[in-house]
Parts: C-alpha cells; sequence; structure tokens
C-alpha cells in the first residue's frame, strides 16, 4: 500500500470516529438502539481502517495522527451539531494538538 493510500485510510478512519463520537452522544448511554448500532459499527470500521494505515506508518504517527485529527473534527462538530463553543484555553490546546501533529507528521520520521 502506498503512503497516499494510508493517508486516504486515514482521512476515513479520521471521519469514522468522528461518527462515531457523534452518534455515541446522540445513543445516551447506549439507551437509543440507533445511535448504539451506528456507533459500534463506525467504530468496528474505524479500528478497520487505522489497521490499513498501520500497514505502512509506523503505530505512534498513525495514532497520533488519528487522535488528533479525531479531537479537532469532534470539536467542529460539537460547535456544529451541539452549539458547544470552546473557549479561549481549549482553542489553544486545540492549536497545540494541530501543531503537534503536523510535527509528528512532517518531522517524525526525520531520523529514521
Amino acid at each position: 500500500m502506498s503512503v497516499t493510500t494510508s493517508y486516504l485510510f486515514l482521512v476515513l478512519a479520521v471521519f469514522l470516529g468522528v461518527t462515531s463520537n457523534s452518534f455515541a452522544k446522540s445513543a445516551e448511554g447506549f439507551t437509543i438502539l440507533m445511535p448504539s448500532i451506528v456507533t459500534a459499527i463506525t467504530i468496528v470500521l474505524c479500528m478497520y481502517a487505522l489497521s490499513m494505515v498501520m500497514k505502512t506508518l509506523p503505530i505512534g504517527i498513525t495514532y497520533a495522527s488519528f487522535a488528533g485529527l479525531a479531537i479537532i473534527a469532534t470539536v467542529v462538530v460539537g460547535i456544529i451539531k451541539y452549539n458547544q463553543i470552546p473557549n479561549i484555553f481549549t482553542i489553544v490546546g486545540l492549536a497545540l494538538i494541530v501543531a503537534g501533529v503536523l510535527m509528528v507528521n512532517l518531522m517524525g520520521n526525520a531520523n529514521s
């Protein structure tokens, strides 16, 4: 698998992870059937996509990238879907996460 394909699977994993997070909130502790089912299916598909990425990219870079991007995307969903506006400290923290993801991906393999 090429690196480009791996990054496409990473984008898919982030999308599926964020979908899972969003439906998990709607499932209200897995008490509502349909959002619970969607949560379970999307998290399994997300893990599959991550496993495909790990065929090419190191596990640390894969998971750091996934986690950071999923956090940012989930915050955006929270803003749009649930009107959860982050405060200044949250915004600064999120900016540091973005910087960390960029560092891991652009400079993480510099000495490898």
